[in-house]
């Protein structure tokens, strides 16, 4: 029996449990380039708007200690012009593709998610309600149990896709907003997105970012998020994509044992394009040396 590292998000089937990260992988073109892409187990765009936005000034990136800092602002060319320009590229990719929407108001998540789903090549929709760039929507709506089950819900009656919920970690509870998530209708969570946070140039006298603050990524939020996913895993029935700080095949596994049917890479995309493809082969490995012949089986 050899090694099956399929795993299956709502209707979404993939050949492996790694995907792209929204907001680190652009359109998937980018970084075709550089690495082949047909092998990822899945795709996630950058998050899509009804019209376009030009993102926040700069400078919105600032390094960190073991992460960084982006205030970019869902900078992106808008729904008509991704369907145009985007999405035929991410069509021959043979991959699953999973676009994140984004909204000031509930009313936008809806009308941007029934017009992709007019749409072919589209295998799933991830809702973005859990950026910290922005001053409306986004956060806000992931942050109330209550307006994450009514945006889910209201974008679930227009979609054919799988649904997924990409939840914020600047919550008091998490499990509180996951099962709210659930009870709107999505097919799967996404956790975490970044964190808040903001950093001092002490020699200029000010923030680095020109926004002040943005979202901090990379292996310093690994912990937190690692056991975000562990608590979410127990308390609903959802697969769970994880991610936060993976920056490797261990650490891809131990989401997956704290309970992610998959896992996403992001900050690592900047550090090193290869990331996604040598998670895919060390968790290959891992489970070829431990003997484990199902991904699924890695849960403890």
């Amino acid at each position: 029996m050899g090694i099956d590292l399929s795993v299956k998000l709502g209707r979404i089937e993939m050949k492996n449990p790694v995907m792209t990260a929204s907001g680190t992988f652009g359109y998937g073109e980018e970084y075709n380039q550089l690495m082949d892409i047909s092998k990822l187990g899945a795709i996630v765009t950058k998050s899509i708007t009804l019209n376009p936005r030009i993102g926040n000034p700069s400078p919105r990136i600032a390094e960190t200690a073991s992460g960084m800092l982006n205030s970019i602002g869902l900078q992106n060319v808008g729904v008509e012009k991704f369907v145009i320009e985007k999405l035929p590229f991410l069509r021959k990719t043979r991959v699953p593709v999973i676009v994140s929407i984004a909204g000031d108001r509930t009313a936008e998540y809806v009308e941007i998610a029934r017009r992709l789903n007019t749409e072919e090549g589209i295998s799933g929709i991830e809702l973005n309600i859990s950026c910290p760039n922005v001053e409306e929507g986004g956060m806000e709506l992931g942050t109330s149990p209550r307006l994450t089950s009514m945006v889910v819900n209201r974008v679930r009656k227009v979609t054919k896709s799988t649904l997924i919920a990409k939840l914020s970690p600047n919550v008091t509870d998490i499990v509180t907003i996951a099962k709210a998530a659930e009870e709107g209708g999505c097919d799967a969570l996404s956790l975490v997105n970044t964190f808040l946070g903001m950093a001092i140039d002490v020699k200029e006298k000010k923030p680095k970012l020109a926004n002040i603050t943005g979202g901090l990524s990379g292996p310093c939020i690994k912990p937190i998020a690692l056991r975000m996913v562990w608590q979410v895993s127990r308390a609903v029935k959802l697969p769970i994509i994880g991610m936060g700080g993976i920056m490797d095949s261990a650490d891809a596994i131990e989401f997956i044992m704290a309970g992610a049917a998959a896992v996403a890479i992001g900050t690592g995309n900047f550090v090193n394009p290869m990331t996604a493809i040598e998670v895919i082969d060390g968790i290959k490995k891992y489970m070829g040396e431990n003997k484990v012949n199902r991904i699924v089986d890695i849960k403890i």
